[in-house]
């Protein structure tokens, strides 16, 4: 698939900007769900990730046919993405109490699109609960723990969208797994 992608790259070089439909079309899906692990927002992740097409299209001069696309997208979503996240002041926080109310929590203003069974609706609040811990880690270690976890990327990947040494992003997705493991203690 690489060879195809590079085969698009090529064409974008050389004038076809509708090749780059082909490269957004392939890739769209799992750039969201980076920038959407990264955000824990779905409306900014969308931004963030056609943003980062946006970036790479203009900037699909400087790619090197030598390396792997997926690692340079992904780099620019994750720049991107830790860029919000500095930018970003929390609004609001969903234990936070709801005013005018007793015990009842942001939580209880997420609308329920269906009825989910007990046993979905359990995985549902462990899945959210991880995402807010993976939220509350410090951004260098969000952004291994979801490269490593979540989109399931190599270290040299990681290290390459990072720009940092295996080493060091070992050391990261040890000490956020370290973190989220002490943060999830209590559930």
């Amino acid at each position: 698939m690489e060879g195809l992608i590079k085969e698009r790259i090529q064409q974008v070089r050389d004038g076809d900007q509708r090749a780059y439909e082909d490269i957004v079309e392939f890739y769209k899906d799992k750039v969201f769900q980076l920038c959407y692990r990264m955000l824990g927002d779905r409306y900014e992740a969308e931004d963030v990730a056609q943003e980062a097409f946006l970036r790479a299209y203009v900037n699909i001069h400087t790619f090197q046919m030598n390396r792997k696309f997926s690692t340079w997208l992904y780099r620019i979503a994750t720049n991107l993405c830790i860029d919000r996240i500095r930018k970003k002041k929390p609004d609001f926080y969903l234990d936070a109490e709801v005013a005018g109310t007793e015990g009842l929590d942001m939580y209880s203003q997420i609308p329920s699109s269906e009825k989910l069974p007990e046993e979905e609706l359990e995985n549902l609040e462990l899945k959210e609960k991880i995402q807010q811990e993976i939220q509350r880690l410090p951004e260098k270690y969000r952004a291994a723990i979801v490269l490593k976890y979540v989109d399931e990327l190599s270290l040299k990947e990681i290290s390459e969208i990072l720009h940092l040494p295996v080493g060091t992003v070992k050391t990261r997705i040890h000490r956020g797994r370290d973190a989220l493991r002490k943060s999830m203690q209590s559930l």
